[in-house]
């Protein structure tokens, strides 16, 4: 083939309803309810350069600059479905050749930012191009899936639906667009970091120890199906107080779960919960009693706030005592991931190698 060098962008999401708790564990990542996030802009990002060549004698896989093993039987669970839908896509495509992948954050890996979501997205978007497979949303969104289960949302921008779905091969379970950015453009997610290193439990081994081990986890499910449906309803009618409310109470839910766990997994440090007190009293400061912001935890412990620019200040001004927050990104919704001009490319195309290495 042509050997292109490609270039992809992607974002990570931030969901509203979480997903925690796979129906598959076999590389499928399909999801024991439905889901729905925002798609974040640019502000955090991963860009992805992959290039297929016959100057390889084998796939090669580089993050942030360290090479990463997906060869043999030692290799990660993440780096193992990498290389499964290496051979997947190759396989579509009727292409031989090995492809080397080079891959970058701009923001803290590992730490409860959707980094993987990101990273996947930004993976699947850059093979599809350079494979010339012309696959739609709703292909891009399975084969993200396979990676990881929230890069399934961070194909789409805007306001991003996860469908549950109920077949064993995954087919009906996929992401989908449900408002675009233009909707209710003045949402924002102020995202506080307390703890940028890699959490000390996986989320692909926090998945399966909560759904064997928690007692409460079975109320989890249709309380999430629920949840989702209200922040449908919530965004339709860009009511913040609504949105805020389920927000919390889904991620109170999950976290619970967690705790439940046996033994039990705590991403949140002392600064998460300082920051979830000092939500609560801003929102009860309200004169009307109605919530303006909204803060949610993914597996790990830095806070998600959502609100919109007409309280940033207020949030900021609420958070700016709270010991341990290192840094606040501020993120409107994002378009979903792009392909970059040439000369944006991450790989050295003569040592085929990220450029950084050289």
């Amino acid at each position: 083939m042509n050997s292109k060098v490609i270039t992809a962008l992607a974002t990570p999401n931030i969901a509203m309803i979480k997903y925690w708790g796979k129906r598959d564990y076999t590389g499928l990542n399909t999801p024991n309810n439905s889901s729905i996030s925002m798609t974040l802009d640019e502000t955090l990002n991963t860009k992805t350069t992959v290039m297929f060549s016959d100057k390889l004698d084998s796939d090669k896989l580089y993050i942030n600059g360290v090479e990463e093993n997906i060869h043999g039987d030692n290799v990660s669970e993440k780096s193992k479905y990498i290389k499964n839908t290496l051979i997947e896509m190759r396989k579509l495509s009727g292409v031989k050749e090995n492809v080397v992948v080079v891959s970058e954050n701009n923001f803290p890996s590992g730490a409860g930012i959707a980094s993987s979501a990101s990273g996947a997205a930004a993976l699947i978007y850059a093979l599809n191009e350079a494979l010339e497979l012309k696959m739609d949303g709703k292909q891009l969104s399975i084969m993200a899936r396979k990676i990881s289960g929230s890069a399934c949302r961070s194909v789409f921008g805007g306001i991003v639906k996860w469908n549950v779905g109920s077949h064993d091969d995954g087919s009906d379970s996929f992401a989908e667009m449900a408002f675009d950015v233009q909707h209710w453009k003045e949402l924002i997610d102020m995202i506080a970091v307390v703890d940028p290193d890699t959490k000390k439990v996986s989320s692909s081994i926090g998945h399966e120890a909560t759904v064997r081990t928690s007692v409460l986890y079975k109320n989890r499910v249709p309380f999430a199906e629920e949840g989702v449906t209200k922040i449908e309803d919530a965004i339709k009618n860009k009511d913040l107080d609504s949105l805020s409310k389920v927000i919390m109470r889904d991620s109170n839910n999950m976290h619970a779960t967690m705790l439940d766990t046996w033994p039990p997994i705590m991403y949140l440090n002392d600064s998460s919960k300082e920051i979830v007190y000092k939500i609560h009293q801003l929102n009860d400061s309200q004169q009307d009693k109605k919530c303006i912001a909204g803060y949610t935890f993914d597996a790990g412990p830095n806070a998600h706030i959502i609100t919109t620019d007409e309280h940033k200040e207020e949030v900021l001004t609420a958070l700016k005592d709270v010991q341990g927050i290192k840094k606040i990104f501020e993120s409107h919704q994002g378009v979903g991931p792009r392909i970059l001009p040439e000369n944006e490319s991450l790989l050295d195309e003569n040592t085929l190698t990220p450029k950084k290495m050289k």
